[in-house]
């Protein structure tokens, strides 16, 4: 019998006795359909997943099952013809797909991979990106996008001029800011040769970084007020404004704030601060013990409730925090503010305005009690006429809110007696205290665990044996088993803050003891109700896993009686707000994962 003539686009291949023709783009279409698929595996998946911790090996595992079933309904689809080609390529294109968009859907879901390091599959975007970088590289064009409080653009100098050099480095200094996630970035004389130098505010802790001479950190920050609109000229009187600016597609609210200081000028940076302070209350860290006292003082609506924490210590996110326990649509819900940090939903913000003739921030807080609304949010206490128009307030029927500087609960009571000057009117006014610090994260990525030695126990006050395991900062991880700076944590080792307070609902046996000036017997009677305090709170978040013990005594190790000297206290009375030792830790609950 004769051989058939072959086509010359085929290749002549010999299985099981027989010939099969095969065009040679057919299997050239494969290779190019499984090459992309296999880069992006191996070079991204892979890597992605070793650096967070994703169970490497189940997902190249599936990886590879999803081949082989790419590979298998390519050549195996059970049906003859040409369109059998079409739709045994369709399904192979279908399941390699699938597989790239799961892992990226579940990645993405997973709390240990930031926001920032999320697959992106939107090729129109990626595309749009990579143009916009190629563009700006031809062009010698800046890296952001800033807009003024009119949304006006802050049009870019031409390159190879002094402005475009300033810029560069006013950029560079907020680019900085993104990458070690600073929420505050200072630039201010450094006090020494008339240098200047930048400081970046990472997680409640400040860090320093480059130091610059005068003329050259004067024109940077000239650059950031005239983006604000900000007067140039006046390097006195306090200024603010918020400038967008937009960084590889994601926006981000600045405000910049100059004002005069010792030997200059200095201006702050503040970062996305509505997204800051706007937390709900079972996120800002409070214990379930904690949180049923501090309802139960919002139910009361009535009376005046201090709330402390340190400079920077988070007093205006729990303000706001607590002030949406009150539902602001049934309630006649107001603050008084002298720089508010974000609208609130259904609450009226007021604020304090020094420029106007004779204002003063008593006469304000004055003006809005007078309204005879249900809730007030004082968010400072900036001398004693307001301390004392807060306590002459009708407070059968007006809740008051007053934010303080304070370490601890108790001397924010003495701290809020000082600024009334009579004790019974602060002590009848009073119906509750919230003071609280903050505490760094631990990052979930790189946190190494140890067990804890019997030594260390007994100075936290936990019985030996309860606790098996905690936890302190790391800062690498081992990628490919090699050790490698953590790209959650930037290497720090924390990532985030939570708080950790004390609450105390005032009755009329602490009223008394305030209005008899005994604070020992105060100190007394709130360790009675036996409510963590700051320090106990932050060991049991040790204890969770949340912080590290280094972080606790960090925060903690300050005596109260520094707040309380600060306030202008009694030598006596803060003696007796300082805790003498270490308190119990709360035991951890029954099936609690350390």
């Amino acid at each position: 019998m004769p051989i058939p003539a072959i086509p010359s686009d085929s290749v002549l291949s010999l299985a099981a006795g027989g010939f099969v023709l095969v065009s040679w783009w057919k299997p050239l279409l494969l290779l190019i359909t499984l090459g992309p698929w296999a880069w992006v595996v191996s070079r991204i998946y892979d890597k992605h997943a070793a650096q967070f911790h994703l169970a490497r090996r189940h997902w190249n595992l599936g990886h590879m099952c999803a081949g082989v079933a790419a590979i298998a309904a390519f050549f195996l689809m059970p049906v003859a013809g040409d369109w059998a080609f079409l739709a045994s390529w369709g399904a192979a294109l279908v399941i390699l797909a699938a597989d790239l968009l799961v892992y990226a859907v579940v990645a993405n879901r997973d709390e240990r991979v930031p926001e920032q390091f999320h697959i992106r599959l939107d090729m129109s975007k990626m595309v749009a990106a990579r143009e916009a970088r190629r563009a700006a590289k031809l062009q010698a064009k800046v890296s952001l996008v800033i807009k003024g409080p009119d949304k006006a653009l802050v049009v870019a100098p031409q390159a190879d001029t002094p402005e475009y050099e300033v810029r560069a480095a006013a950029e560079s200094i907020f680019l900085s800011s993104l990458e070690q996630r600073a929420s505050q970035t200072d630039i201010g004389p450094a006090g020494k040769d008339g240098m200047y130098g930048v400081a970046f505010l990472i997680d409640g802790v400040r860090q320093a970084g480059d130091t610059m001479p005068a003329a050259s950190a004067l024109k940077i920050m000239d650059f950031w007020k005239g983006a604000a609109r900000l007067d140039v000229a006046d390097r006195r009187r306090k200024l603010q404004d918020t400038v967008t600016i937009e960084h590889e597609m994601t926006k981000h609210n600045v405000r910049v704030t100059s004002i005069g200081a010792a030997g200059g000028m200095r201006l702050t940076l503040l970062f996305n601060p509505e997204q800051a302070v706007k937390r709900k209350p079972a996120d800002l860290g409070l214990l379930d013990a904690q949180m049923a006292e501090l309802t139960a003082i919002t139910k009361e609506e009535k009376g005046v409730v201090v709330l402390a924490a340190p400079p920077d210590g988070g007093r205006t996110t729990t303000l706001y925090s607590v002030l949406t326990m009150h539902d602001a649509y049934t309630s006649n819900v107001q603050t008084v503010e002298m720089d508010p940090q974000a609208g609130l939903e259904g609450i009226r913000l007021n604020k304090f305005e020094p420029e106007k003739e004779a204002a003063e921030f008593s006469t304000t807080v004055r003006s809005v009690l007078r309204r005879d609304p249900d809730v007030v949010a004082v968010a400072e206490l900036p001398d004693a006429n307001t301390a004392k128009e807060i306590a002459r307030a009708d407070h059968e029927r007006t809740r008051v809110y007053v934010s303080i500087k304070a370490d601890s609960a108790l001397g924010a009571v003495q701290a809020w007696v000082k600024a009334v000057a009579d004790n019974k009117h602060a002590g009848n006014a009073l119906h509750g205290v919230l003071a609280q610090k903050l505490v760094r994260r631990l990052c979930a990525n790189c946190r190494v665990p140890y067990p804890p030695s019997p030594e260390m126990l007994k100075k936290l006050g936990i019985p030996e044996g309860k606790i098996q395991q905690l936890f302190k900062k790391g800062g690498q991880v081992l990628i490919k088993n090699k050790p490698e700076v953590c790209p959650v944590c930037q290497g720090v080792g924390y990532k985030g803050q939570i708080g950790v307070f004390e609450v105390y609902q005032i009755g009329p046996e602490e009223r008394e003891l305030i209005v008899s000036g005994n604070l020992p017997a105060l100190r007394a009677q709130l360790r009675k109700k036996q409510l963590p305090t700051i320090q106990q709170a932050a060991i049991r978040r040790a204890i969770d896993g949340v912080t590290s013990v280094e972080e606790v005594m960090r925060v903690t190790a300050a005596p109260d009686s520094a707040a309380a000297a600060s306030a202008g206290a009694p030598q006596s009375t803060a003696a007796a707000a300082a805790p003498s030792a270490p308190e119990p830790a709360p035991a951890p609950p029954t099936g609690a994962r350390p």
